[in-house]
């Protein structure tokens, strides 16, 4: 049975995977990229604070958040959809085929599942 997933995952498995890098976008937020270089698009970005993302008991900013590129809405969907993963969406990213998470969420699913 895989482990549970941890923040650091995200790093790891992004670094494991070929021709990719972190680098930055957004201004100042990292973000892994592939293929390495001027031409890389990000797959995985840690999300500055907004107010498009806030917990709906606190009214706080998440501060905490990952956007992971899903190969295609359907995917999207079925992750948001599925009670038992911690991904969701939000406005902001409607007609976008990516998940948020939180990361200290995480621990909800496996490592596999993460891949």
């Amino acid at each position: 049975m895989s482990r549970r997933a941890r923040p650091d995952d995200v790093d790891e498995i992004c670094a494991s995977l070929p021709e990719t890098e972190l680098g930055v976008s957004w201004g100042d937020r990292p973000t892994w990229k592939v293929p390495r270089g001027d031409k890389g698009k990000g797959f995985v970005l840690y999300r500055a604070p907004h107010k498009t993302a806030v917990d709906p008991d606190t009214g706080e900013m998440y501060d905490d958040l990952v956007v992971i590129t899903t190969p295609t809405e359907a995917e999207k969907h079925a992750l948001v959809e599925d009670a038992s993963t911690p991904f969701f969406t939000i406005d902001h990213f409607r007609g976008y085929s990516a998940v948020l998470v939180r990361l200290s969420r995480l621990g909800e699913i496996t490592r596999q599942e993460l891949v």
